[in-house]
Formats: C-alpha cells, sequence, structure tokens
C-alpha cells in the first residue's frame, strides 16, 4: 500500500488546502478589505445547562462565562459589498478552583466556518457572530 491516510495524514492535507486556498482568494485584486472593530459578538453555549448567551467582548478586556476567561485581541469584518465574513483573534482559558488558569484556545474564529478553529471543551462551546463598532 503506497498511501496510508491516517488521522495526521487528513489533517497536514486539509491545512495545506487551506493554505493554499487562502493564497488563491487573497491574490492579486481579490484581497479582502477587512476593516477592524472593537466589539466581538460571541455565542457562547453551556452544554450542561443548555443555555445559550450572546457576549459582546471589547478588544483587549477580559470577559468570563462559567469559568472560562475570554479575551478578545482583535475583531474584523468585511465591508457588505464583499462576501461576508468576520473573524476574531481570541484568547480562551480555564480558571480552576485553587489551580492556575489553562490555556484553551488561541487563534482565529471565523463567523462563517465555526467548526475550522473551534474550542474543545466538555462542558463550554464559544463561536464568534459579529464584530461590532460602539454606539456614540
Amino acid at each position: 500500500m503506497f498511501w496510508l491516510i491516517t488521522a495526521k495524514n487528513r489533517l497536514e492535507l486539509i491545512l495545506i488546502t487551506c493554505a493554499l486556498s487562502c493564497s488563491v482568494y487573497t491574490s492579486g485584486s481579490m484581497v479582502a478589505n477587512a476593516k477592524p472593530y472593537e466589539i466581538a459578538v460571541l455565542q457562547a453555549l453551556d452544554k450542561v445547562t443548555a443555555r445559550v448567551f450572546t457576549l459582546k467582548a471589547i478588544t483587549g478586556t477580559v470577559e468570563s462565562f462559567g469559568k472560562l476567561e475570554v479575551v478578545v485581541r482583535h475583531c474584523d469584518k468585511r465591508p457588505p459589498e464583499e462576501p461576508p465574513e468576520t473573524a476574531a483573534f481570541l484568547e480562551i482559558s480555564e480558571v480552576r478552583d485553587g489551580k492556575a488558569k489553562v490555556n484553551l484556545f488561541s487563534g482565529w474564529m471565523f463567523a462563517s466556518s465555526p467548526a475550522l478553529s473551534a474550542l474543545e471543551h466538555p462542558v463550554y462551546d464559544i463561536w464568534v457572530l459579529d464584530c461590532i463598532k460602539p454606539k456614540d
């Protein structure tokens, strides 16, 4: 057998495919003109109680949800004339009683593809909905 596909190989193939498609998409005249926003709108699910919460997290501040602490470092949104996409760079950690904080996630989450880069936690799910500007 010349080709044995393992889980690691599948992940590598997916990452290579994503990298190639992203480089093709962002080359030339198709460069996305995403604009930074100050507030990320996140949806959070507590899997134990089946309750869904909407969080509005200001960039650079700590938002708490259950035992999680969420920090939004950056939030981008494309203008309406381009294909819709909202992305936020999140840092998510878990505060445990009497123990040090555990970093669970650090990276970009995309509103159009929440499973592409997701928080893996047995109790909580968090995903990006939108980026907004504060109302004056």
